[in-house]
């Protein structure tokens, strides 16, 4: 079956769907879903490109930040050293295993590191064995929800901005819902009433007025990851890498149309009703809102350490040393260079991608990876 008829015969019989009940069926139907069908999408093969896919630096940068988490937890341990290393939305594992390593390079560290894999996609999570390969051992659980009483360091990289969202519009009779309805065997969007309470609270608790004519996406099901997050994670860390906009920025002018878009071969979208009408066969993501989530967090007990463009957060973990370094002219270190400019140079990846740290019960210390501060650009 195709996953349009689906769609069109579930609209027929219950009514219009939410947009957040399309955007789970077009990326996550079990048979249909965009992510379920492939156990890797990014890529130059793939649909859209991640800091996984520049090379393993991402992963080095990151275990050096996971080991200054670590000789942070293990200051307090009061039982046989072990640090979680929890990673959501894993995919295959590519990243754990830059990051293992990366690891193995401080036997101590990589010793005590017990490793968890959170994946919807059951592809995915079978290809993780081999993909892991010699750290193979240092995994202790796969599955598609987060372990239980963690003590480490959660991370998640391009995660939250794959979520379903509710999508609506301000017209000049108040707000309406934007849903997806079937007219005979196409798709098409249709605006409601909000029936959803939750989404006029979401935008009265930021004292936020979408303009007339704008379009916004609100992400309910980013706050219900994190409050689970934080309540599984019983000491440590929680570090979460993706796009996003402060709630001004993100609902305001500027944002008019909306940050929702369709990719596929590396191309986006040209118009709404292409990809509407091909689920499962296009790459939905939308721009986090960095001030629900924090506010989120904070209210779930957890500390925000830094907020930061993540050319502020890998400078902080050395990449700068890798550019300033003399060059040996081999193609490995000319690789490592360009891998590094791609990673955090303002434009590309750097500027766009956005880093919030989060600390539970560990006090707030200084991370290396948030020295430059609060810095969003």
């Amino acid at each position: 079956m195709v996953l349009r008829d689906l769609i069109v015969e579930r609209a027929r019989k219950n009514g219009p769907l939410t947009f957040v009940e399309y955007m789970e069926l077009a990326l996550y139907h079990p048979e249909l879903g965009y992510y379920t069908r492939a156990s890797q999408r990014s890529g130059r093969a793939g649909d859209f490109f991640t800091s996984v896919d520049v090379g393993t630096l991402f992963g080095q940068l990151l275990a050096v930040q996971f080991e200054e988490m670590w000789s942070l937890v293990n200051q307090s341990a009061k039982e046989e050293p072990r640090f979680d290393i929890v990673e959501a939305g894993a995919g295959n594992g590519r990243l754990s295993r830059d990051v293992l390593s990366a690891a193995s390079l401080v036997p101590s560290f990589y010793d005590s590191i017990r490793l968890h894999l959170v994946e919807r996609s059951i592809n995915a999570r079978s290809e993780q064995p081999a993909v892991l390969g010699t750290h193979i051992d240092k995994l202790v659980y796969s599955n598609d929800e987060l372990p239980h009483a963690i003590r480490g360091v959660i991370f998640a990289n391009e995660l939250l901005d794959a979520f379903p969202v509710h999508r609506v519009t301000m017209t000049a009779d108040g707000l309406r819902e934007i849903r997806v309805d079937a007219d005979g065997d196409r798709l098409v969007e249709r605006l409601q009433p909000v029936q959803t309470p939750t989404l006029l609270k979401y935008l009265d608790k930021l004292e936020v007025t979408l303009p007339i004519n704008s379009s916004a996406e609100i992400n309910l099901l980013a706050l219900d990851w994190v409050q689970t997050a934080a309540n599984q994670l019983h000491e440590g860390f929680i570090v979460l890498i993706d796009y996003g906009h402060d709630a001004l920025q993100l609902y305001g002018s500027a944002q008019r149309h909306g940050t929702l878009a369709a990719y596929r071969q590396h191309v986006q979208a040209p118009s709404r009703a292409l990809w509407l009408n091909e689920p499962g066969d296009w790459d939905l993501t939308s721009h986090v809102d960095l001030t629900s989530l924090t506010r989120c967090a904070e209210h779930c007990g957890l500390l925000c350490l830094g907020s930061l463009d993540q050319t502020y957060f890998l400078l902080g973990l050395g990449s700068a040393n890798i550019l300033s370094s003399q060059p040996d002219n081999s193609l490995d270190e000319l690789k490592q260079r360009l891998a590094a400019k791609t990673l955090f140079m303002p434009g590309g990846l750097g500027s766009t991608h956005k880093v919030l740290v989060f600390a539970k019960g560990v006090g707030s210390p200084a991370l290396r990876g948030c020295s430059h501060g609060t810095r969003l650009t």
